[in-house]
């Protein structure tokens, strides 16, 4: 279910030219559905008080950190943005699987592929129209060079 769910994500980034793309999508997924099973398997098997979340909590943070890895910033402008949001929610999605909550894992795999597809080509159009707006800067409008 992680390599079906993160690899339609995937498989959108990677259609989109972005540089994560399938296989990263589906390898994070599939990690975090992996610990977060085992979590619960640790949790269920100790013979004291133990919080499967712990586990959970690190996958957060290193996912963080993967994302974080994707965002740059040059010449004023930051991207990679959403291919970091991507990451973070292609793991929220492997750990939905590894709690067993496939239903919610399902839908916010639908989720995202409809932000991601028909946004994309709103947004495309929203700064088209922005660049139409943009005034020419004052030298070249007063016929300076």
């Amino acid at each position: 279910m992680a390599t079906i769910l993160g690899g339609a994500i995937g498989w959108e980034r990677e259609h989109s030219h972005k540089p994560a793309g399938l296989r990263t999508n589906i390898l994070i997924c599939m990690a975090a559905t992996l610990l977060t099973d085992i979590s619960v398997r640790v949790a269920a098997s100790a013979e004291g008080p133990a919080d499967p979340g712990r586990i959970a909590a690190q996958i957060v943070t290193g996912v963080g950190f993967l994302g974080a890895g994707t965002i740059m910033q040059g010449q004023g402008i930051v991207t990679g943005l959403t291919t970091a949001a991507t990451l973070w929610i292609v793991a929220a999605i492997g750990m939905a699987i590894g709690f067993g909550a496939v239903v919610e894992a399902v839908g916010t795999t639908l989720l995202a592929l409809t932000t991601l597809i028909p946004l994309r080509r709103l947004e495309g159009k929203e700064q088209y129209r922005r660049k139409a707006d943009v005034p020419p800067p004052d030298s070249a409008r007063d016929g300076v060079k």
